[in-house]
């Protein structure tokens, strides 16, 4: 009979959550790319950053920020941080061991002073019955993962913020220099429309025109200035550096891998780390709520002291004598069950809303990759037409600048072209960008440049 209380007591337990290991929740990967959905188990994010970021001095600057940065730093020391606490909750399966010396002396009505002491060592041990120490250990250890994978998240953010700083540079450069040649050809027509003016072939309102567009040109070389230097001292910020000029090539001669494999999405769940970081969090909860179930059920303690002592009670003995004790104690909660329940509750309530953030971040991922190779398949497809665009807007200023000479056609013609072809300028160097733009953030959505561990 009292073989069959114990199974059913013990069976009642598993099923209200102290004994049970944390199992992953039913979550739905199909279709999570969308429209760039694939079936191929390889994945772009699997490929060292090495690999994706050829250019030698955007690698040089990576290095530095994965050496110097601050938050890689702040990641370092809370995975330090979590790894202690860990192994205090290992530890505390052991039993405490404590030196407590004591001494003292009394006289009594000018009696004779008596001096007693005690020399002993004490021990306490928690019985672990109904789990509390091992959900205890359980949520420690997927605090010290989750804090790993944030680290992880730290990274891959940092090579891509990195990555996308540098190609902002890149891209700000290049449209420096087509702004700069093109307000050195746009000084030449004003020197040509002042001598068409003095020729008769055109009016004051021609020059004033193209004055106008000249100067509105030199204009933006400062804003676009400007814009570098705000983009040099972020990226120094991000170095640990203090602001200076970043050493960097060009945006046209950046070669980035062709192939673009978005893997299945199922592998987000153990290559992304802020999903894994989620999911961890979701196991804390877990493992928190289990760890307030056990607070409704007794705690044994076994308790016991060795030493050595000169106080028998009434008497002094001299020289002392070997003392050992030992007890047990059961602590059952009464009158703060009802807080304690109270507590399962809530977490509870926390576990769901872990449940629900990792669900969201996972959403979250799957729609970052879709954007990211959309964003790389758009500019790419538009890099043929840019180059035809191009070609003939030069056609249209070469052609409207010979009639213009030669035939009544107006200098509003020509500006208008001019301008043109200086916005599709502008715009092939934007769409270079968001190219290259694309290839970093999917590699980030995908969860790229993890660092390999070694454990």
């Amino acid at each position: 009979m009292k073989r069959i209380v114990i199974v059913c007591l013990a069976v009642a337990m598993t099923g209200c959550g102290i004994y049970k290991p944390y199992t992953r929740p039913d979550v739905q990967t199909d279709g999570l790319y969308g429209s760039a959905e694939s079936a191929d188990t390889d994945t772009f994010g699997n490929v060292a950053w090495q690999e994706v970021f050829t250019d030698p001095q955007l690698q040089a600057l990576i290095e530095e920020a994965l050496d110097n940065n601050s938050d890689m730093q702040a990641a370092y020391w809370r995975v330090q941080e979590a790894e202690a606490a860990l192994k205090s909750a290992r530890l505390a399966y052991l039993p405490s061991f404590n030196f407590a010396p004591q001494g003292a002396i009394s006289s009594f009505d000018n009696s004779p002073a008596t001096k007693t002491y005690n020399i002993p060592i004490t021990a306490s041990w928690q019985f672990d019955i109904f789990n509390a120490l091992t959900n205890s250990k359980r949520k420690a250890r997927a605090v010290y993962a989750q804090s790993k994978e944030y680290r992880q998240a730290v990274r891959t953010q940092l090579i891509s913020g990195v990555a996308n700083l540098y190609y902002t540079l890149l891209m700000l450069d290049s449209q420096e220099q087509v702004t700069r040649e093109t307000a050195a050809k746009w000084r030449k027509s004003v020197e040509t429309m002042r001598s068409m003016k003095e020729a008769g072939m055109t009016n004051e309102a021609g020059v004033a025109q193209y004055e106008g567009n000249y100067y509105s040109i030199e204009a933006s070389l400062h804003d676009i200035a400007f814009q570098i230097r705000q983009v040099e001292n972020s990226l120094c910020s991000v170095l640990g550096r203090a602001p200076q000029a970043i050493e960097r090539g060009s945006l046209m001669t950046q070669r980035m891998p062709d192939r673009l494999v978005v893997g299945v999405p199922v592998q987000m769940l153990s290559n992304r780390p802020d999903v894994r970081a989620a999911e961890f969090a979701l196991m804390q909860a877990y493992y928190a709520t289990a760890e307030a179930r056990s607070a409704l059920y007794p705690t044994i303690t076994l308790s016991g002291a060795a030493g050595w002592t000169n106080s028998a009670g009434s008497m002094i003995v001299n020289p002392g004598k070997l003392l050992l004790n030992a007890a047990a104690s059961l602590l059952q909660p009464l009158f703060n069950a009802g807080a304690n329940r109270a507590r399962v509750k809530i977490m509870k309530a926390q576990q769901e809303e872990s449940k629900l953030s990792f669900q969201q971040t996972l959403l979250n991922a799957g729609a970052e990759v879709n954007n990211a190779l959309t964003q790389y398949q758009s500019a790419s497809a538009k890099a043929d037409l840019r180059v035809k665009q191009i070609e003939a807007m030069e056609r249209a200023v070469e052609s409207t600048e010979l009639l213009m000479q030669h035939s009544p056609t107006t200098y509003l013609e020509v500006l208008t072209a001019q301008q043109s072809l200086l916005a599709a300028q502008l715009s092939q160097i934007s769409d270079r960008f968001d190219e290259i733009q694309g290839v970093v953030n999917l590699y980030q959505a995908l969860g790229g440049g993890r660092e390999i561990e070694t454990e």
